[in-house]
């Protein structure tokens, strides 16, 4: 007897969905999207609205950050001191606040000091690597944060915030954008497999766009110290995202954390960020002289 109509299976729904494919950015870009415009939407409010508040905002990510990096260099096996590089961390913020550079500085020998003492209360074994990594996380964080807060401090700190920012913004945009149509030659295959050298060349050209427009429109400055000044931002971007990979990699992990969507931990958001601050701060603070000596 032949089965009826009703007796058949679904072959629909039988067989299994079929797997989603990852994008090729190996991300959710929708989540990466709306966190990063509601991150610049929150970071300009406060510039232009209430300065000081971009400096605690700064803060909370610094801490933030070297929660993920303590919890990811104890997954490799270093115990790092957790409070005296957080509370010395949020004390650079503080000081370059008030004290300008010499302040961070100052603060920066500070905590190294308490980061010597406060490993004197834990096993003698692995002294060396714990204090070794405390000093890198509170240089590699709170002290290269430091610079955000001292690019807020002149009379158009809002100016100089928002052309690091978004300069930075544009160079991660660029490498991805370009990344994802044209990459094919591996830019460090050990490091980062889906970095490539077309998307190099991404970062550096949209980075550059965005320096010229930045410095004629926003700063009064000519546009091609702007361009010098994109490109300039994209090398330590990228070489900011290669380095935090190479953290990731050493001590085994996939991303530092799950706070944002589509980025992963807030060190996953502030790595180009991090190295691109000193570059920023000590380019622009330089190119006024550089404009007066041109005439």
């Amino acid at each position: 007897m032949m089965p009826t109509d009703e007796a058949k299976p679904d072959a629909e729904s039988s067989e299994p969905p079929a797997p989603q494919r990852p994008s090729r950015a190996g991300r959710d870009l929708k989540a990466a999207i709306g966190v990063g415009v509601g991150i610049g939407i929150v970071v300009i409010a406060t510039l232009f609205l209430y300065r000081p508040a971009f400096a605690i905002i700064v803060g909370l990510a610094v801490v933030l950050a070297i929660n993920e990096l303590q919890s990811a260099v104890r997954t490799g096996g270093v115990e790092v001191p957790r409070w005296p590089i957080l509370i010395g961390g949020a004390a650079m913020l503080v000081a370059s606040w008030f004290w300008g550079l010499q302040g961070l500085v100052i603060a920066l020998l500070a905590t190294f000091l308490a980061v010597i003492f406060g490993r004197m209360r834990g096993p003698l074994h692995g002294y060396l690597a714990s204090t070794a990594t405390g000093l890198f996380i509170t240089i590699y964080v709170p002290f290269l944060a430091g610079f955000a807060v001292l690019l807020t401090k002149p009379e158009n700190g809002e100016q100089l915030v928002l052309t690091w920012a978004i300069a930075v913004v544009c160079s991660d945009t660029g490498g991805y954008a370009s990344g994802v149509l044209f990459g094919k030659h591996p830019m460090a295959p050990r490091i980062s497999p889906k970095k490539s050298w077309e998307g190099f060349a991404g970062s550096v050209v949209l980075a550059g766009i965005a320096g010229a427009l930045l410095y004629e429109l926003l700063l009064g400055f000519p546009w091609w110290l702007g361009v010098l000044y994109g490109a300039i931002v994209a090398v330590f971007a990228v070489t900011g995202d290669l380095l935090e990979s190479i953290i990731k990699r050493d001590v085994g992990v996939k991303d530092m954390g799950s706070l944002l969507p589509g980025h992963g931990g807030a060190m996953d958001r502030m790595d180009s960020l991090l190295l691109t601050a000193p570059a920023a701060y000590v380019l622009l603070s330089a190119t006024p002289a550089i404009v007066n000596a041109l005439g």
